[in-house]
């Protein structure tokens, strides 16, 4: 499908269908939601259309739809509390050794000042640390799935790409892998790209200094994240990577880390439309 926009989704995205039918559904959904935006907006001209990089079907689907951080390995159970404590999470009093401090005190704390259900962050946290998990260490899953992003820029021709949570993971590396692939716009919404442990210190390439490098091909890097998004952390992206612009803005208690939900702001579509 020719379409200007490619959209990478992010982590809970396994659909029954066919990889092709998938991505067709997905992106049929999203731009939907960036229609929305785009009244949000107030723009003149109608929201473009979008094509989809699916490749949750390359994931274990073991990895998702689970909710509870007591359920994660020993690994992901440690990167879990790297991501805690980067979110300001105190350590628990009188616990010794990361695996045996007690989840369910640390979320509570999480949910106090997030203003979100602790269970909700739960599905969230398990969720990206099962995925990433498989995403980093599955031999041959990383390549692959890059590459579903890679042909999708390819055969939709798009010069646009927005990607959401672990898809700005996909996406981040699969244009430093090949600069010759040119993007005029790269959106990342509610991005990991900086969570210490799990996900910044594994990067390919190789942070240097603390610092990541910028995809060749990308001519301006926008990140937004919401104010309360706990997958984004730092919020401020360009912190830690050469991002030309950081926007935050509010998308609601239950709705932080939605891509439908970033893709309905006017702040998305506005930076969209200014690149068509």
């Amino acid at each position: 499908m020719k379409a200007p926009i490619v959209a990478v989704h992010g982590v809970n995205t396994l659909q029954s269908e066919p990889a092709p039918e998938a991505a067709a559904k997905l992106a049929e959904g999203w731009a939907e939601k960036l229609a929305t935006g785009y009244r949000n907006a107030q723009l003149v001209r109608p929201a473009p259309p979008l094509a989809a990089a699916y490749y949750a079907d390359l994931l274990d689907s073991q990895a998702q739809g689970v909710g509870e951080l007591q359920i994660l390995t020993p690994t992901e159970q440690e990167w879990a509390w790297q991501w805690l404590r980067a979110l300001g999470v105190p350590e628990p009093d009188g616990q010794q050794g990361a695996l045996s401090k007690p989840f369910r005190q640390a979320l509570n704390w999480l949910s106090t000042r997030k203003g979100a259900p602790a269970d909700m962050l739960s599905r969230i946290m398990t969720a990206l640390l099962r995925e990433t998990y498989v995403y980093l260490t599955r031999a041959g899953v990383r390549e692959r799935c890059q590459q579903r992003v890679l042909d999708a820029i390819e055969q939709s021709g798009a010069k646009i790409v927005v990607a959401h949570s672990l898809g700005t993971v996909v996406t981040y590396e699969a244009l430093c892998a090949h600069p010759e692939m040119r993007v005029d716009l790269l959106v990342t919404l509610g991005s990991p790209l900086g969570l210490p442990g799990s996900i910044f210190d594994a990067l390919r390439p190789e942070p240097i200094d603390g610092r990541g490098a910028r995809p060749a091909g990308v001519q301006r890097w926008l990140n937004i994240a919401d104010e309360g998004d706990v997958v984004a952390v730092p919020a401020r992206l360009g912190d830690k990577f050469p991002v030309d612009q950081h926007e935050e803005l509010f998308l609601g208690i239950l709705a932080y880390h939605a891509f439908d939900s970033y893709l309905s702001q006017s702040l998305v579509a506005a930076a969209i439309d200014t690149y068509l």
